[in-house]
């Protein structure tokens, strides 16, 4: 069977082989026809390709449904993807006091999911040890043989810097600032390690196989106890020169505001992520409230938090309404826990993007407007997109 990792990671990008198969690492099942229109490549030349990978078994018809064009006529196009056989990737994400894993095959099939409980201010030898055992777990408790792992991606809570995948700064473990990722884990783990920040990792995530998924342009905003968010452009995540693209949260909207963790004040995740809200929710209900205890009483209908939700909601479609104007995406998808707070948040949201944003509904046809979706996933979304990575062949 062809060595998938090295196609991956070391492939000639001018080689019809190669761009086949990573086209269908990204985008999990599709046609032939579709792979020549997205690859651009000759379709005797993807034709012929093809038969290669089908003969090392590399490719194998898509056990998904087949594609159909809305303008077609007789049978539907075959769907082929990748062979689940051909091999295995583990995404971690690295959380406060937990780190949480997931394996998926190479045709997106997720396989398993572990977190496990770390003290606050891990070291890298702690995580290391406990993503091995938690490997060791999902590998042996489904019978997989560790030798199919093709790398393992990791979704860090900070810039990361793509030339060298440097840690820039991360407020949530500090003390990793400055560490090459992959050489700190490669240390301690026997599998090629990719590395990229968490938020990169969600788009990923909702690209491959959520709201985006189809679309190679969007915005990505996650929304928790922080915000992050990612620029996507031809089904590539933009990352800038140091890792920072894409940090929303940290746009300054009030230079004499309160001061951020990031070293800076008036930032928007100190006023449009679940943090105010939660503090002015616990001093009402006179206790701590978890996030999920508080949406439970917005979906009750508790009139206070539902006020607390809209005001937030409109602090951050004011300032989505500033990137719209900047990017004009086709596609914003918001994620984290602020997705299940359902229509209260998405409509006042929703509102003030459309008050203050360049382009209103009514200039021009539906199919050319934004539009604004939850994403799919609110809590696994960047060990998710982890995996996203190591298809990618980046790091």
């Amino acid at each position: 069977m062809t060595e998938l990792y090295d196609i991956l990671a070391n492939g000639n990008p001018n080689d019809p082989t190669s761009r086949i198969v990573r086209l269908l690492a990204q985008k999990g099942s599709l046609s032939a026809a579709q792979i020549a229109t997205m690859t651009g490549l000759a379709k005797s030349t993807v034709s012929v390709a093809l038969g290669q990978l089908r003969n090392s078994e590399t490719v194998i018809p898509s056990s998904g449904p087949n594609e159909t064009s809305k303008n077609a006529v007789g049978r539907p196009r075959a769907s082929l993807s990748l062979n689940p056989q051909a091999g295995t990737c583990v995404g971690v994400q690295l959380l406060p006091q937990s780190i949480r894993t997931v394996a998926a095959d190479v045709s997106h099939a997720v396989l398993a999911e572990r977190e496990q409980q770390v003290r606050r201010d891990y070291s890298p030898e702690i995580a290391c040890e406990a993503i091995g055992r938690m490997i060791d777990d999902m590998y042996g408790g489904l019978g997989l043989n560790r030798n199919t792992l093709l790398g393992i991606g990791v979704a860090f809570p900070g810039p990361v810097r793509p030339a060298d995948g440097v840690i820039v700064r991360s407020s949530v473990l500090p003390d990793w600032e400055g560490l090459q990722m992959a050489k700190v884990f490669e240390a301690g783990l026997p599998y090629t390690v990719f590395g990229g920040n968490e938020s990169n990792c969600s788009a990923i995530a909702e690209m491959t196989w959520g709201a985006a998924k189809g679309i190679d342009d969007f915005i990505f905003l996650k929304i928790d106890l922080g915000i992050g968010g990612a620029i996507v452009v031809d089904g590539r995540v933009y990352e800038g020169i140091s890792g920072g693209g894409g940090e929303f949260g940290h746009i300054s909207l009030d230079p004499k505001g309160e001061l951020c963790r990031c070293g800076n004040r008036g930032c928007l995740e100190l006023i449009g992520s679940l943090i105010p809200v939660m503090d002015t929710a616990r001093i009402r209900f006179g206790k701590d409230l978890t996030v999920d205890e508080f949406i439970e009483h917005v979906d009750s209908g508790d009139a206070g938090c539902r006020r607390l939700v809209e005001d937030v909601a409109d602090t951050v479609g004011t300032a989505l309404a500033a990137i719209g104007t900047i990017f004009n995406p086709p596609l914003i998808v918001i994620g984290g826990r602020a997705a299940k707070l359902g229509s209260v948040y998405f409509d006042n949201l929703t509102n003030m993007y459309e008050r203050h944003t360049l382009i209103k509904r009514r200039d021009t046809p539906s199919e050319f407007q934004t539009r604004i979706v939850p994403g799919t996933f609110a809590g696994n979304d960047s060990s998710l997109g982890a995996i996203g990575l190591v298809l990618q062949g980046t790091n």
